[in-house]
């Protein structure tokens, strides 16, 4: 969960010790190990598999060895790093010089709580580049810390990296190699590089937040090579049950619920699964109801929750489903983008936010938001849908049998048809009037939404550098707190001036009432 604070609270943590030690397992450690998850038989069945894997790889790597000598095979992974290293220089020289800057937010920081900020400076100079996050949000009193020690290629910090040069280039070798162009600014004690004892039980959410902010650093420096922002802030779905025949307990993971890619200069973005989601697999509704004691009563695409654009952002999916026990736990790990959206760019519009429901279109129903553990009652229910994936290019310049086809397959509705796209089904006239006014607007080059608009018009960038260097001041233990009581401060000033002076005045504040900060 998210509201962890510590690291302590997260479970059992191992420090590096050898499984298998010359041939010989520890089962003392296996031991541990079983006694402390809830599916023993299960997780010692996907350690085998991971022993079994490592014993594969070591054989055929034996087999090299013995086949072109142990200097052939060193000397070939020394060249298939630098052969890596160079498809990534080559991306990069064909990348025009400039600082290139790209925000977002997670929507809370812990639960009931304030936007976590996620910020980036990149430079690209010649075949080499700067990954500077400098002004990311302090670290959090909950789990989305994602540990990196500040090391300048740390893998968290890179897998947005690798996605970006992959998109670029299919051809580049995928290895180490590709980081060495690289180096990255992470100031400690942030929430991309926090300090012991910071909760990171959840830092997946963060490190899918990371990866879409190098894609749009990127997507500003080449915009008409890289897509509109993906999906992103489905959950990892997991139930937690009691199987009323045999009165045995089950934890099952039912389904990752997930969102479309961005639309991309070539096209529309992949539906349901794409982007930095797209490796994600599902589990067949005939297996959950077989396995575990619920009712799946829908699983498909949303409509309307892809961004409209020349190329339409991918839907989002939905789950739905009853369950049977009383205590059913459902947790929803990695909730978010329920209050901001994904972006568009060249004038495509924004994904539709992510929603959470217990008993929905119910006199009980209930909005569950960023909420990621939720007790369940029998006959409750529970509808999740992801965030849908954002437009590239102008809604209004998509050719209308594209829009038609859409309509017709259920992937747009007649009213965001003529709405986003100008589109009235069965009247040309309608649509060429809708169309041309459309055209006659100004068409924003990024959009995420009123919501972020709103929230950048309190915060603007100024704010923001006031409020990092402020807290870059304080002690680690601090931070978190300071932000609050300035965000509060902020909130409650009249006055909206947005050039720092008021994050200054609220901090100075703080410092009277608080000079131990200090």
């Amino acid at each position: 969960s998210r509201a962890l604070t510590e690291v302590h609270q997260e479970g059992i943590r191992f420090p590096p010790v050898k499984l298998v030690a010359e041939g010989v397992l520890d089962q003392r450690l296996v031991d541990i190990m079983l006694l402390n998850v809830r599916a023993p038989t299960q997780n010692w069945g996907d350690l085998k598999a991971q022993l079994a894997a490592m014993n594969t790889g070591e054989r055929k790597v034996h087999e090299m060895i013995r086949r072109f000598g142990i200097a052939t095979f060193r000397a070939g992974i020394a060249e298939l790093l630098d052969l890596g290293e160079r498809g990534a220089r080559r991306v990069l020289a064909d990348i025009p010089d400039g600082d290139y800057g790209f925000t977002d937010y997670m929507d809370e920081d812990a639960p009931g709580g304030l936007p976590c900020r996620i910020t980036l400076a990149l430079r690209i100079r010649g075949d080499s580049a700067e990954m500077d996050f400098t002004g990311s949000d302090p670290q959090l009193a909950a789990s989305l810390n994602m540990p990196t020690g500040g090391n300048p290629r740390h893998i968290l910090l890179m897998v947005g990296w690798n996605y970006v040069l992959y998109t670029l280039d299919p051809t580049v070798l995928l290895n180490g190699g590709l980081l060495r162009p690289c180096t990255c600014i992470v100031p400690e004690g942030t929430v991309l590089n926090p300090v012991f004892p910071a909760a990171v039980g959840m830092r997946s959410m963060t490190c899918t937040r990371l990866q879409g902010v190098i894609m749009g650093a990127f997507q500003r420096a080449v915009p008409e090579r890289l897509p509109a922002g993906p999906a992103s802030g489905g959950p990892m779905m997991n139930v937690n049950t009691t199987d009323n025949r045999t009165g045995r307990r089950i934890m099952a993971a039912i389904d990752p619920i997930t969102g479309g890619a961005g639309g991309a200069p070539s096209g529309d973005g992949m539906d349901g699964s794409g982007a930095n989601g797209g490796f994600l697999k599902n589990t067949p509704v005939e297996i959950n109801e077989a396995e575990v004691p619920l009712r799946i009563l829908r699983y498909g695409l949303e409509p309307d929750t892809g961004g409209a654009g020349l190329h339409r952002g991918g839907l989002a999916t939905v789950l739905e489903f009853r369950v049977q026990a009383p205590g059913t736990v459902v947790t929803a790990r990695n909730r978010d983008r329920t209050h901001f959206r994904s972006w568009g760019v060249q004038g495509g519009r924004p994904g539709a936010p992510a929603t959470f429901w217990r008993n929905p279109d119910t006199p009980r129903a209930e909005n569950l938001g960023n909420t990621d553990v939720v007790t369940l009652d029998p006959g409750d229910v529970i509808r999740m849908v992801c965030s849908g994936a954002s437009g590239w290019g102008p809604p209004w310049q998509r050719p209308v049998q594209a829009v038609l086809a859409d309509v017709a397959a259920g992937k747009v509705s007649a009213e965001s048809a003529a709405r986003d796209y100008g589109v009235v089904p069965g009247d040309e006239a309608a649509t060429a009037a809708r169309r041309a006014a459309m055209a006659a607007e100004p068409q924003p080059d990024f959009d995420a939404g009123p919501e972020r608009a709103a929230f950048e018009q309190v915060w603007t960038a100024a704010n923001y550098v006031a409020l990092t260097e402020a807290l870059a001041a304080m002690p680690v233990h601090w931070r978190h707190f300071a932000k609050r009581r300035i965000f509060a401060a902020v909130a409650a000033d009249p006055v909206r001036r947005g050039d720092g002076t008021e994050v200054r005045a609220a901090l100075a504040a703080l410092h009277a009432e608080f000079p131990q900060i200090a």
